[in-house]
């Protein structure tokens, strides 16, 4: 059994910055693709980026150039680095792992993914 456990979250204002960070345990991490999801009240989930197992990124647009994903396939922990914190990025943040093992590329929707941590919240203040 997959499990994942993060950590990080928080409270920060508008312009700081946070890192998440997500352990996985029950499998070979550093076979498959991460991924980072977060759900605003009253919105869908959504992805926010990920990393392919041969770390590979994609990042959804609002993010670009923000938020950093990365991994540590020694520690079984993939990180969000989260820089000029908005708002807009206030919601529940969860990491994922890709059901597909060796992919190339970046899965983008959450029914790619088949394990899911428990979700920290992350609230920005203005």
């Amino acid at each position: 059994q997959v499990q994942l456990v993060e950590s990080g979250g928080g409270l920060v204002q508008a312009g700081g910055s946070l890192r998440l960070s997500c352990t996985a345990s029950g499998r070979t991490f550093s076979s498959y693709g991460m991924g980072w999801f977060r759900q605003a009240p009253g919105k869908e989930r959504e992805f926010v980026a990920g990393i392919s197992w041969t770390d590979n990124t994609y990042y959804v647009d609002s993010v670009k150039g923000r938020f950093t994903i990365s991994r540590d396939n020694a520690k079984n922990t993939v990180y969000l680095q989260m820089n000029s914190l908005k708002s807009e990025d206030t919601a529940v943040y969860y990491c994922a792992t890709d059901r597909r093992r060796t992919a190339w590329d970046v899965a983008r929707t959450s029914g790619s993914y088949n394990y899911w941590g428990q979700g920290p919240q992350v609230t920005v203040s203005s």
